[in-house]
């Protein structure tokens, strides 16, 4: 069984920072599933931006959501996501 959400962040290019119960910390990527039935109204950033833990996952208003099981093992580890470079002095 894989963790359940603690908290979660929006970003404003329709990702979720998300910290899962067992202290992993990764980034979700909602941007492929905008264009799929009910998460349409995702679109709206401002409603984007709504979404909240629930039973350790997360959901918006209007029963959008995703499970934990496909926040974790879809969900990028953010110590994996490669940083910007210090700019040569």
């Amino acid at each position: 069984m894989n963790p359940s959400v603690v908290s979660v962040q929006p970003t404003d290019d329709y990702k979720l920072i998300i910290s899962f119960d067992n202290s992993d910390m990764k980034l979700f990527d909602v941007s492929p599933y905008l264009d799929k039935g009910i998460f349409q109204e995702l679109k709206d950033v401002s409603y984007f931006k709504r979404v909240s833990v629930a039973f350790g996952s997360v959901e918006w208003p209007n029963e959008q959501d995703f499970s934990y099981d496909t926040l974790y093992l879809l969900g990028q580890n953010l110590t994996e996501i490669p940083q910007p470079q210090e700019a040569d002095r």
